[in-house]
């Protein structure tokens, strides 16, 4: 089976990576399986994809399990905002110099905290997911959709701002898949029933947690 370790999980593919391999930042965590496509380069990822994160702020990137993430997605960090606070949105403490001001830059933009990612969340082409947002285990991110609030577990959100298009699989189905977790059973538990998360056999998943 595929060492979960690799960067690249396909033979001759090197525009699909397993996101964990590639990732140096210390504010930034993936966990197992979790891919990320990119026609260009894959290995870019931290440079091009996870914008305006500055070493100064302690905001986080998380992302868990079995994710796919389209090329081009963008997590847009607290350093892309402008305060709201102030009577104008200009970014004096960024250019404290030019001004005689001797104050942290941080205060140029507000803080809305990490951006956590659940496990098996698919994230589409080009989307952007802002600063203090939480997607849930399952969900999916609409291609271009531009998430600024919290998205519920097995959502499919799209659009600008993204709003919620519909569930994938009925209240009863989404708390057996979260009371499952299958994303961190040991792998050959998973693959003893690919069958059963691949069909979304509800019924034979059922008798798992039992």
């Amino acid at each position: 089976m595929q060492c979960q370790n690799a960067v690249f999980p396909r033979s001759n593919d090197r525009q699909v990576c397993y996101l964990k391999s590639i990732i140096t930042r210390p504010t930034i965590s993936v966990g197992d399986y979790t891919i990320y496509h990119d026609f260009d380069n894959p290995l870019e990822f931290e440079r091009h994809n996870v914008l305006y994160h500055y070493p100064i702020n302690p905001d986080r990137l998380i992302i868990g399990k079995f994710c796919s993430i389209a090329h081009g997605a963008k997590f847009l960090f607290n350093g892309s905002n402008h305060t709201l606070k102030s009577a104008s949105t200009y970014p004096f403490p960024v250019m404290g110099e030019a001004w005689g001001l001797d104050v942290p830059v941080t205060e140029a933009w507000d803080n809305h905290g990490d951006i956590v990612v659940g496990n098996d969340v698919w994230i589409g082409f080009e989307a952007v997911v802002l600063a203090g947002v939480t997607i849930g285990d399952g969900a999916i991110i609409g291609a271009r959709a531009v998430v600024t609030k919290d998205v519920a577990p097995y959502a499919i959100v799209g659009g600008v701002p993204a709003k919620t298009i519909r569930k994938r699989f009925n209240d009863e189905e989404i708390l057996l898949l979260e009371r499952l977790q299958w994303w961190n059973w040991p792998q050959d538990k998973i693959k003893e029933n690919l069958d059963s998360i691949r069909n979304a056999d509800f019924k034979m998943l059922g008798k798992l947690e039992l």
